[in-house]
């Protein structure tokens, strides 16, 4: 099976990677890759392809996507913790960090596109609400791997590229960014249209699983703490995942990092249910009038209405293993974390990023800390500023727009002649 295979964690079964993102036995849960190699070897290989033995791709591409983790000096000294250390995934060449998009969601576009060219046969659909389709849009032009992304309107504006990018075709949703999934999974009944499979997919994890390697490598440790605002909490799921491949490897300590993770106050399913310590998301409960809730978000990329939560392997289950803590956040909150890290620390954040600093702030405030506790801080998007200054900023433009609810006959034969261009 070459040098990974992949495994369904509930049923036990191995089996070949044929672009697989669900169990072939039909488990709900989240497959994983097995990798031959069990310790981490720093690869000398571009971006990060560095960490490529516990990648489930076999080439790599020639990309400056990667994590940058350094221990924080400036912000540490702010918030009285000694062993701060930042993974920084978004634009500051101050540093060497070079992902162009200003999202970490670079990290999953990587891996999922180039396992797609490997072992799929297809064009990937990506939904999102804003940072993901631009990370997929940006690694597409960079590397000519074609996609379809399909974003909320409101978020047009967000799909931007650093140089043109001819080989996307995107597509708008007057909704939310669930709405956006639904048309999604609309379009890949066209033949040759192929769902990237979201948290399912374990390019998509493995690749952001990177972050947690990066800050493992520049601390010498497994982190104490890993803290990161969520949506889907795929990110945290990752980070999970990575550190058991650690704590086997043997030479970074042997305890999984306690997960502390945030969402916008206005809409927090996670935080809802896990407060009850529930499997279950609750709708009517945990988010009521989800949409409305979603539109006044500091951070709308944090406001996905299906989370891996329950799912056997999902958040849920990361959560319970590393005894984790989730926390809403008010918009003032963040806006004041965003604003104290452009001041000791630099770059502009992404509103996600500055939510999760925002959950550190407070709780750095309590002395719930050790002084010697190991704390990673995962800045999952910045650098915008910079960015536009160094790149010319190029929009996506929509091919097709529709509303929430529409079904795809209006669009898919157009859609079908532009897959067969690559197909």
């Amino acid at each position: 099976m070459g040098e990974y295979s992949l495994k369904c964690p509930k049923c036990g079964s191995v089996f070949e990677d044929k672009y697989t993102n669900s169990c072939p036995d039909g488990c709900s849960s989240l497959i994983k890759a097995e990798y031959k190699q069990k310790k981490l070897r720093i690869r000398d290989l571009p971006g990060m392809f560095r960490y490529h033995d516990w990648l489930p791709v076999e080439d790599c591409r020639n990309v400056g996507t990667k994590p940058v983790t350094y221990k924080s000096r400036e912000l540490s000294r702010e918030l009285g913790i000694k062993n701060l250390y930042i993974c920084f995934n978004g634009y500051n060449p101050d540093i060497n960090a070079a992902v162009k998009s200003c999202s970490f969601k670079e990290l999953e576009a990587v891996p999922t596109m180039l396992r797609m060219k490997e072992k799929g046969s297809g064009i990937i659909q990506v939904s999102s609400a804003g940072n993901t389709a631009r990370a997929f849009c940006e690694v597409s032009a960079a590397t000519g791997m074609p996609v379809i992304a399909v974003v909320p309107k409101y978020a047009k504006d967000n799909i931007w590229t650093t140089v043109p990018a001819g080989d996307v075709l995107m597509i708008t949703v007057d909704g939310d960014y669930t709405d956006a999934i639904e048309f999604g999974n609309r379009l890949c009944s066209i033949n040759g249209v192929v769902a990237e499979g979201g948290a399912k997919n374990p390019a998509r994890r493995d690749g952001m699983g990177t972050t947690l390697l990066d800050c493992a490598v520049a601390a010498g440790r497994i982190p104490d703490w890993y803290f990161q605002a969520v949506g889907s909490g795929t990110g945290a799921i990752a980070a999970f995942e990575m550190s058991e491949r650690l704590i086997e490897d043997g030479r970074y300590g042997g305890k999984l990092p306690r997960l502390y993770l945030s969402q916008n106050d206005v809409f927090a399913p996670i935080v809802n249910a896990w407060k009850e310590r529930r499997r279950e998301i609750i709708p009517d409960k945990d988010m009521p009038d989800a949409k409305n809730s979603a539109m006044k978000a500091y951070s709308p990329v944090l406001t996905n209405r299906t989370p891996p939560y329950s799912v056997f392997g999902g958040l849920f289950d990361a959560l319970t293993a590393t005894d984790g803590i989730t926390v809403p956040v008010p918009r003032d909150k963040a806006e004041s974390a965003g604003k104290l890290f452009e001041e000791v620390e630099g770059p502009d954040l992404d509103p996600a990023a500055a939510v999760c600093l925002a959950s550190l702030l407070d709780v750095s405030e309590k002395g719930t800390f050790k002084p010697e506790d190991t704390v990673m801080l995962n800045i999952t998007g910045g650098g915008y500023r910079r960015a536009r200054e160094d790149f010319d900023i190029i929009k996506v433009n929509p091919s097709f727009e529709a509303s929430a609810g529409d079904d795809i006959s209006k669009i898919s034969s157009d859609v079908a002649k532009w897959v067969k261009r690559y197909v």
